[in-house]
């Protein structure tokens, strides 16, 4: 396994600003970025001959958690975007194979005028660095400043549904056109007075559409078991393949981290186990029982076993490293992070290869939101 590729980090605003001096500090940070991507050609890495940088930081920038804070949406891009091309420039040079697009305000806009050709500019400029990509869709306030995630796919009124199916299906179409290997998405959280069964049904009939547009694109939609979600362990996951009839087009987004948090089988036992639909990954350490994204070494994994079973299972997408919570040292812990995930990898080579052991059910019951 040879993508390791990139930490998902956020960037954290700015506090007591008033609203007009963040909306001409947002103005100005996106003119400067828009004329530094049409411009200047990004940096080449002269310590790999016959190719340009294989680390990029804008664009794998991940959900903002600012309004978590109470702060406008406004503030998401004050500092944001300008900082995310200078930590770019910062981290160039260490290596990264790929990207992780977050669909949001400060890089992607999915919803501003312009998307196609927003989005082939940055197409040109992956290709330019060799540089792999997957598209993601967990922003927090991207749909609705004030409802983190919201509206989900799960929400009583329809037509909200239908926004969140409507951002998906524009995330598809994004991915076709970077040629990424996958699109992610979750389920969202089963809204207050919402029996299960509903939710379930409300989840399967918004991601018929979905699918719909994923098999015309070629690209597989890859559902994410999160922590306090409808869909929140592998048992969960099978159900919705088999309620959805086992569609080609849908596969899986696997969390190393929420392996650890909540699954009864180790996390390499789950990549073992889910080895026939993993379609995209997510690493970055954690502890048993707690959601909390930790910098590899702070949490309680096991990583040899980790990347030896993304190994053996032949996977070949890309695995992001996500640390949502550490933007302010980002360069820090992109400097740390992919040098220890090539020494446990370099560890697990020397260690017994086991035989992949495909589509073992989670014992955690389904629909658990534990």
């Amino acid at each position: 396994m040879d993508r390791i590729t990139r930490a998902q980090l956020t960037e954290r605003g700015t506090r007591g600003e008033s609203t007009a001096t963040v909306a001409d500090r947002v103005r100005v940070a996106r003119e400067r970025a828009s004329a530094r991507l049409a411009g200047t050609p990004w940096l080449t890495n002269s310590e790999i001959p016959g190719r340009e940088l294989r680390s990029r930081w804008y664009a794998a920038i991940g959900a903002m958690d600012e309004a978590e804070r109470n702060l406008e949406r406004g503030v998401l891009t004050a500092r944001g975007l300008d900082r995310v091309l200078r930590v770019a420039w910062t981290v160039a040079d260490l290596g990264y194979d790929g990207v992780g697009l977050t669909l949001d305000h400060m890089h992607l806009d999915p919803l501003a005028p312009d998307l196609a050709a927003r989005t082939h500019r940055l197409a040109q400029r992956l290709d330019a660095l060799g540089l792999d990509v997957t598209v993601e869709t967990g922003a927090r306030y991207v749909l609705d400043p004030r409802r983190k995630h919201g509206p989900s796919l799960l929400d009583p009124d329809p037509d909200d549904r239908a926004r969140r199916v409507d951002l998906l299906i524009r995330a598809v179409r994004v991915a076709a056109d970077l040629g990424a290997h996958a699109v992610h998405c979750f389920s969202g959280i089963t809204p207050p007075g919402t029996d299960t069964d509903t939710a379930w049904h409300r989840l399967t009939d918004a991601l018929t559409p979905v699918l719909d547009a994923a098999t015309t694109a070629g690209v597989p939609l890859a559902v994410e078991p999160e922590p306090g979600h409808l869909l929140a362990t592998l048992a969960d996951f099978y159900r919705l393949r088999r309620m959805l009839g086992d569609p080609e087009p849908l596969g899986l987004t696997l969390d190393i981290g929420h392996c650890q948090c909540l699954e009864p089988l180790s996390p390499a036992d789950c990549i073992r186990a889910a080895a026939p639909w993993l379609r995209h990954v997510q690493i970055e350490d954690m502890r048993r029982g707690i959601h909390e994204h930790l910098p590899f070494g702070d949490g309680e994994i096991d990583f040899p076993p980790v990347l030896a079973a993304l190994s053996a299972t032949g996977y070949q997408g890309l695995t992001v490293v996500e640390l949502p919570r550490h933007s302010h040292a980002g360069p820090h812990f992109a400097e740390r992070s992919l040098p220890f995930l090539r020494s446990a990898e370099a560890t697990s080579t020397r260690s017994p290869v086991l035989v992949p052991r495909h589509g073992d059910p989670s014992a955690t019951p389904e629909g658990s939101t534990t």
